[in-house]
């Protein structure tokens, strides 16, 4: 059995934004703190946040001209603002990354937010490797995704970041990706997430491969012989879908979207926007907000 990559010797509590990034864009989309309205979710013992470890990725959509605030009241949203769920997770299982892997999400919650959606909400739905996979699941079914709550990973050598390229067919021809909406990219790099199967009206993006599995663990990080393996043929880690006045953005990786560093007696790493693996997640992440915040759904 192959292993995910590095991260899996990383502790969790090093995991920190990294300030030394500091977003700086020469062609801004909207004029500063004109833009549209992004929310990033604070409600569900987040392990992102605006001011935490998705602060570079709150910087850079401010330097695009977008208004980012912490979501602390869903009351706060308007109906066609932004709304940026990063790994959400129940209560019980804050710092117990251990099976079973509860529900971050209340039935209420679940459908205020698909009502919100389908009446003009833009939603971006970001669930990273176990425990938050699961933890999102509930809701990503509302809306006909399905994750699988492990960790996801490329048929490679391991110790090293997922690639999803137009060369290796991984990354797929979409309006976030063909040029549409801002640049046109060959390749996209993500830091071991997870994977979902996608409805039939949904645009896969990040496409998973025969050979390409997830490892699903008892306990998060924790992989042996027994551990369960799914094949990923025919499973998505991004994917965007309109939802009838609205739209979705599904994603099962967070660091891509942001900048982050971890260090461990190995030294200091980077991984992100900000790692030199990733040359074009930047203009990814830019190219996502264009689409979401497009006023029409067409």
């Amino acid at each position: 059995m192959s292993f995910v990559m590095c991260c899996s010797s990383f502790v969790i509590a090093q995991q920190m934004a990294d300030a030394s990034l500091v977003a700086k864009l020469s062609n801004p989309y909207h004029k500063l703190d004109k833009g549209p309205r992004v929310f990033i979710d604070e409600t569900h013992h987040n392990f992102h946040t605006k001011d935490g470890r998705f602060k570079p990725f709150s910087e850079l959509l401010t330097q695009d001209g977008y208004q980012v605030k912490s979501m602390l009241n869903f009351e706060d949203l308007g109906a066609t603002d932004i709304l940026v769920i990063s790994n959400a997770i129940h209560s019980k299982n804050v710092g117990n990354w251990r099976q079973p892997i509860l529900s971050a999400f209340s039935v209420e919650d679940i459908k205020a937010i698909k009502k919100w959606v389908n009446n003009g909400g833009r939603l971006l739905i970001i669930a990273d490797h176990m425990p938050f996979s699961g933890a999102a699941n509930a809701l990503a079914q509302s809306f006909g995704f399905e994750f699988c709550d492990g960790f996801a990973q490329l048929s490679q050598p391991r110790r090293q970041p997922d690639v999803f390229s137009e060369e290796n067919k991984r990354l797929l021809s979409s309006p976030l990706t063909d040029g549409t909406f801002g640049t046109a990219l060959k390749s996209v790099t993500t830091f071991t997430g997870s994977s979902f199967q996608i409805p039939p009206e949904a645009t896969g993006v990040l496409k998973f491969l025969k050979g390409d599995e997830c490892l699903q663990p008892e306990i998060a990080w924790q992989f042996d012989e027994e551990t369960k393996v799914k094949d990923l043929e025919g499973s998505y880690q991004g994917a965007i879908m309109n939802f009838g006045k609205g739209k979705l953005a599904v994603f099962g990786e967070a660091a891509q979207f942001t900048a982050q560093v971890v260090t461990n007696n190995n030294g200091t790493f980077r991984f992100g926007f900000n790692s030199e693996h990733a040359p074009h997640n930047i203009d990814f992440l830019r190219n996502i907000m264009l689409w979401l915040s497009a006023k029409d759904t067409k």
